[in-house]
C-alpha cells in the first residue's frame, strides 16, 4: 500500500495551512509554489479538501484557503481518506469473504493489525503537532 500523491500533497497543503495560524488565509498559487504542487493538481486537491469540510475557501481579494478547524482538531487521516478513501492495506482486511481464504486465512488478523494501527496512527496525529510553538 501506498499514500497517494495526491494525498501526500494534500498533507503538505494542510500543514501549510496549521503553519499560519488559525483563521489566516492564504492563496493557492503561495500553497503550490512553496510546497511544490503543480497548480492545477492542487486546485482538484483543494476542492477535495473543501467537501470534505476540512477547509474554507473565498474568491476575491481578501481571498483564499483556511483550515476549517484549528490544527489540533484535524487528523490526518482525515485529510488522507478525505482524497484517497478509506485505508485498506489489502483485501483481506475487508470483509471475511472478500477473502477467497475467508477466517482460515493465517495472515488475515496480521494485515488486520497492521492496518488498525495505522489508522489509530493518523487518527491520533494532529496537525498541531507539526507547528513550531515560538517562545
Amino acid at each position: 500500500m501506498q499514500i497517494t500523491r495526491q494525498a501526500d500533497y494534500a498533507l503538505q497543503a494542510m500543514l501549510y495551512l496549521a503553519r499560519l495560524g488559525s483563521h489566516q488565509r492564504a492563496a493557492t498559487s503561495d500553497i503550490a509554489k512553496s510546497q511544490h504542487i503543480p497548480p492545477s493538481f492542487l486546485a482538484k486537491i483543494i476542492s477535495q479538501l473543501s467537501i470534505a469540510g476540512l477547509i474554507q475557501t473565498s474568491r476575491g481579494a481578501r481571498g483564499g484557503v483556511a483550515m476549517a478547524r484549528p490544527p489540533e482538531n484535524i487528523s490526518l487521516l482525515e485529510v488522507v481518506e478525505a482524497i484517497d478513501g478509506p485505508i485498506a492495506l489489502n483485501q483481506c482486511t475487508g470483509k471475511v469473504t472478500d477473502c477467497i481464504l475467508g477466517d482460515e486465512c493465517p495472515l488475515r488478523p496480521l494485515w488486520c493489525e497492521t492496518q488498525l494501527e495505522l489508522v489509530n496512527k493518523l487518527r491520533a496525529t494532529n496537525f498541531s503537532q507539526f507547528v513550531k510553538v515560538s517562545p
